[in-house]
C-alpha cells in the first residue's frame, strides 16, 4: 500500500502545507489508494522536506516528482487528454504556486499580526506541540525566509508578490468546472492545495481577504474540497 507522509491537518484541511495537500488531493481525484500518515518531523524525509511517499519500498519526495511517479507507475489517466499548451500552462501555474507558498508561509510565521492566531489554532488542534516548540519552528522558518529572500521584504512587499500570484489565478480559474474543463486534472489539485490553506483558515491575512472576495476561487476550492474530503 502506498503511504503518504505529510504535515498535520488544520482547520478542516487535510494538510496545513500546500504541497502535502496538493498530493493528497491529487491521490483522491485520481482514485489512488493510499494511507495518510501525518508527521511533524521532516528529518527522515528526502532532502528533509515533506511530503514524501513510500511506494512498494521506494521512498520519493517532492510533490511534482511524487505525482509524476504515481501517474507513470499506476497508469493514471487524469492528465491523459491534456494538450501541449495545457501542460505548458500547468507548469507555469505550478511555478507560480511555488512563489505563493513563500508568501503564504510568511503570513503565518513571520507577520506578527497573524502568527499568534496560527500558533494558537495549531496548538489547540495538536496538543503535543507547545508554545516553546512553536517558537523554535518560528526561528527556523525565519532563517529559511532570510536565505530565500522573502524574509527581507516588508509585509507590504511580501503580500504584493502573493496578491499578484492570486490575481493571475483569479483570471485563470473558471467560475464553473475546472481549469481544463468539466473534469479535474492534476493542476486543480495543485491550486486547491494552496487556496484551501488560505480560504479555510480563519486568519484574515491579505491573501485570505483576496481569495474570499473572488467567487470563482472560492467555488473552485469548495468543489475540489467536496471531492477529496472524507473517507
Amino acid at each position: 500500500m502506498l503511504t503518504l507522509y505529510s504535515y498535520p491537518d488544520l482547520f478542516g484541511v487535510a494538510d496545513n502545507n500546500g504541497y502535502g495537500l496538493k498530493v493528497y488531493a491529487f491521490f483522491k481525484l485520481a482514485g489512488v489508494e493510499f494511507v495518510h500518515q501525518h508527521i511533524f518531523d521532516a528529518s527522515a524525509a528526502p532532502r528533509g522536506q515533506l511530503p514524501y511517499i513510500v511506494d512498494d519500498g521506494e521512498t520519493i519526495g517532492d510533490s511534482e516528482t511524487i505525482i509524476a511517479h504515481v501517474i507513470a507507475k499506476h497508469l493514471l489517466t487524469i492528465d491523459a487528454l491534456l494538450s501541449t499548451e495545457q501542460r505548458r500552462t500547468n507548469l507555469l501555474i505550478t511555478r507560480m504556486l511555488d512563489d505563493l507558498y513563500w508568501v503564504m508561509s510568511y503570513s503565518r510565521w513571520k507577520d506578527e499580526r497573524f502568527y499568534p492566531a496560527f500558533r494558537d489554532g495549531f496548538i489547540v488542534q495538536h496538543k503535543q506541540i507547545d508554545a516553546e516548540g512553536f517558537e523554535k519552528a518560528k526561528a527556523y522558518n525565519a532563517q529559511r525566509y532570510h536565505f530565500q529572500g522573502i524574509g527581507r521584504y516588508t509585509p507590504d512587499q511580501a503580500y504584493a508578490r502573493g496578491l499578484a500570484d492570486l490575481q493571475v489565478l483569479a483570471e485563470i480559474v473558471p467560475a464553473t468546472g475546472f481549469v481544463h474543463g468539466a473534469a479535474p486534472t492534476s493542476i486543480d489539485a495543485g491550486i486547491y492545495g494552496f487556496i484551501a490553506n488560505i480560504h479555510y483558515f480563519p486568519i484574515p491575512t491579505p491573501l485570505k481577504v483576496f481569495v474570499d472576495a473572488h467567487d470563482n476561487l472560492v467555488a473552485h476550492c469548495e468543489r475540489v474540497h467536496a471531492m477529496v474530503s472524507g473517507a
